[in-house]
């Protein structure tokens, strides 16, 4: 019998200081069986990352892990043209030129212990893609926003500059979003 996803619900606050954004939503997140706290936390905060005033409503969470043909996050106009394709990890250079001809907007969220190692082994084989944009998140950053993972949580999230500052009632955290091309 195959494993059920964990759901998780989650109420945000969102302060974008840099495109001048402020808006409350409600996201309901499924962990997958074989995703970890890290990564679900990481797409959490490029959801964030990437709520526009003029998307709201095509901004969403696909299958992700279920369906490999699928990004992690995307925008899809309402005439379900794709806008956005925005993957999480270290996707190959393969799955890149791929998400490259699909979307004219690409973004990769990097954020695993050894994402420095992919970057180096694979920035020479991606920079032709001129309609890719790639980030890294610092590991140790990630693991610490793991630990205010919870079933139910409400979060205060700002945006400022490239620095993202994450609080619930008790705890609070940083995530730096680093730029790499």
């Amino acid at each position: 019998m195959a494993l059920k996803p964990t759901i998780y619900k989650l109420n945000i606050a969102l302060s974008d200081l840099n495109r001048n954004h402020y808006d409350a939503f409600s996201l309901t997140i499924a962990l997958h069986p074989s995703e970890n706290l890290e990564r679900m936390m990481a797409r959490i905060i490029a959801y964030c990352l990437n709520v526009q005033v003029n998307y709201e409503a095509q901004l969403q969470f696909t299958k992700g892990l279920s369906v490999v043909e699928e990004p992690d996050i995307w925008i899809k106009t309402l005439d379900d043209q794709l806008k956005m394709w925005i993957d999480m990890g270290e996707p190959s250079p393969e799955r890149i030129k791929k998400s490259s001809r699909l979307a004219p907007e690409v973004l990769v969220y990097s954020f695993n212990s050894k994402s420095d190692t992919w970057w180096e082994q694979t920035k020479g084989k991606v920079s032709a893609f001129k309609n890719v944009k790639y980030f890294q998140f610092d590991w140790n950053q990630t693991q610490q926003l793991a630990s205010l993972a919870r079933r139910n949580m409400d979060w205060s999230v700002s945006i400022s500059d490239d620095t993202v500052y994450i609080s619930d009632e008790t705890e609070a955290c940083e995530m730096v979003v680093k730029t790499l091309s």
